[in-house]
């Protein structure tokens, strides 16, 4: 019994050649344009943003908390709606200024609050468009 194989379709000296060329060329493509974008800075990079109007209310030295205890057993979260957050405000706590801005989807108020010496910041914005307020960051200062 004899096995005989098929006969194989063989690409040709210049099928060969043709197709390493093209992967030569195709690796030096690709190598240039990785060396192009190391070498310049993209627009985003180099130009700076401007600041969050946000920024103008809220200092620099400010520290974000999640949550923030007032008069011992009312909490404030991020994510809480602004309507349960300004009830848990009781009597000792003092609205020192209130900011209102625009915000990427909506109405934006930023809140400066005293209470006991130590002031603290509340900004509430909506998380969609059209949505109710809700406590977007708290910062302690």
């Amino acid at each position: 019994m004899q096995v005989i194989d098929a006969p194989r379709y063989r690409l040709g000296f210049t099928g060969e050649w043709l197709t390493a060329a093209l992967l030569l060329i195709g690796t030096l493509l690709v190598g240039l344009l990785i060396v192009r974008e190391l070498r310049v800075a993209p627009d985003a990079a180099t130009s700076p943003e401007p600041a969050p109007s946000s920024a103008t209310a809220v200092p620099a030295d400010a520290v974000s908390v999640p949550t923030l205890m007032v008069g011992g057993s009312h909490e404030i979260k991020v994510g809480d709606r602004a309507a349960d957050a300004l009830k848990q405000l009781v009597s000792p706590v003092t609205l020192v200024k209130q900011t209102a801005e625009r915000g990427p989807i909506g109405a934006r108020e930023i809140r400066l609050y005293q209470l006991a010496g130590t002031q603290f910041i509340v900004v509430f914005e909506p998380f969609e468009r059209k949505g109710e307020l809700r406590v977007a960051a708290i910062y302690l200062q």
